[in-house]
Parts: C-alpha cells; structure tokens; sequence
C-alpha cells in the first residue's frame, strides 16, 4: 500500500512539474509575442497616420509587409498555445490556419522582392522612379503579389482534396496541428517543397542582383553616394529577411531530424529557442529594421508608442 502511495505521489509531482514547465515555457514566448505584436500594431497604425505613408510606394509595400508578418506572428503564437496546451483540432480547422499561414508565407518574400526592385530603380534610374514607381502600379504590384499567394494556397487544397478522408475513423487529428500535418500524400509533400525552395530561391537571387545591381551604380560619378550606401544596406537586411522566412519554413523538419538524436528533455529547450528565433523573430524584424532607420517613420513611431503607453498608465492609475 505505501509502494502503490509512494508510486502515486512520484506520478503526480511529475505531472505538477511537466504542467509548471509548460506555463513556464508558455509565458517565455507568450511575453515576448504580445510586445512586438503592440509594436507591429503601432507600427501599421503608423503607416496609416500620415498622408506622407499612404502616398508613398515604399511605405505602402512595407504595409503589406508588415501585416503579413503579423498574421503570422499571431498564428504561430496561437498554434505554439494550443501544442502547449496539448489541444488537437479537427483535420478541416487545422486545414484553414494551414491554408492561411502559407497564404501570408509567401506573401512576404514576394513583398521583399518588390520591395527590392523599387530601391535599386530609385538609386539606377532615379530620373525614372517618380514614372515606374507609382501608387497604380504599386497598388498593381500587391495585388499580383496576393493572387499568386492564393493560386498557390488553392493549388494546395485541390491537392488535399484528392485525399480520402473517408478513410480516416475520425477528422480529429491524432497530432498537433502544423503544415506537416496536412500533408497527407506523397504529391502535396513534393508540390510544397518544390514550391517553397523555388519561391525562396528566386527571391534571393533576385534580391541579390538587385544589390549588386546598386553597388555597380555607386561606382557612376553621377549617383548619390550616401543614398546608394543606405539602398545597399536595406537590400542586404532585405536578404536577411529573405533567409531568415525560409529557416521559419522549415522550422519543423528541423526539429524532427533533431529529435531522433537528442533526449526529450533536452528537444524541448531546443523547441522554445527555434521557436524565438525562426518564428518570433523574423516576424518583428520589418518594425525593428524600418522602425529604428527610417528617419521619417522614427519620430511618428516613437510617438504613438509613448502616447500608447501614457494612456495604458492613464487608465491603469
């Protein structure tokens, strides 16, 4: 009797301890999650304060930028929550928060390219910037950028429309929901490794000719030197953020090859610092990088973040 007390008091401390180690874990990336989403919810307040930012190409690509990246921070935030909280969903709710979180996947690095070409046509063909560079055909430029994102994501469900789910003894799923998940045929796997290494590939590469493309133009006596040395240094960040999307695609498989090698415990830890890193992180970095630089976004940013936080202590007091 005390051996069967003993066994059950050791089962429920470790119980208490895996519960307290996941709160623990859960307010480590929650905590940071909330801050830079009231930063990037500033920052998309503050793009559409000034008319200065609603008639501007580069403030209104960086708009859609920024919005994608905070649908994603939200939803890897909320899928992180529901992991923790050991909740699985239905195969058709966890097929929707798939579908939406490729949708915007592809919306950034697409947004990034643009982005790209608008800067090296500023600093090569500056006398033909105000004539390429328009709000029509930046407005043209987002819209092409959404409708190939959804082709892309309807593409996906007609291939997961050609799995038998009537095969299956339940629509709820056995797993946590996440993009492996619903990758439930051999041909969905390949379509969405093909695609993602393509999308990623010719977005490097084009970002990167875009960079050499304004270093040879800052070598013409004819350009503005310091406007070419900051071009180069936001296409060089641009390539950063280009990298650092692709490593938050491919976040899981990372972290399965890993945990075929690595103790539980020990995975765990590993999960909550890729989590930061390639998800968290790469989200918040467009307020970070356009935040801190732009000396025009700057003052208008750091207003309303100290007029937000006043009203909080305002209300709180």
């Amino acid at each position: 009797m005390y051996a069967n007390q003993s066994q059950t008091n050791s089962t429920g401390g470790l119980q208490y301890q895996g519960l307290l180690e996941r709160v623990m874990f859960s307010i480590l990336t929650t905590v940071p999650c909330c801050v830079f989403l009231y930063i990037n919810g500033t920052m998309l307040f503050t793009l559409r304060s000034k008319s200065v930012f609603r008639e501007t190409s580069r403030y209104i690509l960086l708009y859609n930028l920024l919005f994608a990246d905070t649908v994603l921070l939200v939803h890897g935030q909320l899928m992180y929550i529901l992991a923790a909280s050991k909740v699985t969903l239905t195969y058709p709710v966890c097929g929707v928060f798939t579908m939406l979180a490729n949708l915007t996947t592809v919306i950034s690095p697409l947004t990034l390219l643009v982005m790209s070409l608008e800067r090296y046509v500023a600093v090569c063909y500056p006398l033909r910037h105000a004539s390429i560079i328009t709000i029509r055909n930046t407005g043209v430029a987002i819209i092409l950028v959404w409708t190939f994102s959804a082709l892309s994501v309807l593409t996906n469900v007609f291939l997961l429309l050609n799995f038998r789910f009537e095969e299956l003894q339940s629509l709820q799923m056995k797993h946590f929901c996440g993009k492996e998940s619903m990758l439930l045929d051999p041909l969905s796997e390949l379509y969405d490794k093909s695609f993602t290494y393509c999308l990623f590939l010719s977005t490097g590469v084009a970002v990167s000719c875009s960079y050499i493309g304004v270093i040879i133009a800052a070598r013409s006596a004819s350009t503005d030197k310091a406007s070419a040395r900051k071009v180069r240094n936001t296409l060089l960040l641009h390539l950063v953020q280009v990298g650092l999307s692709l490593s938050s695609t491919i976040h899981n498989p990372m972290l399965i090859a890993i945990s075929k090698v690595l103790d539980r415990k020990i995975l765990v830890y590993i999960q909550i610092v890729f989590y930061v890193c390639f998800i968290i992180f790469p989200r918040c970095l467009t307020s970070l990088i356009y935040g801190i630089r732009d000396q025009t976004i700057r003052p208008v940013l750091m207003y309303n973040l100290c007029c937000q936080c006043r009203g909080s202590l305002s209300v709180i007091s």
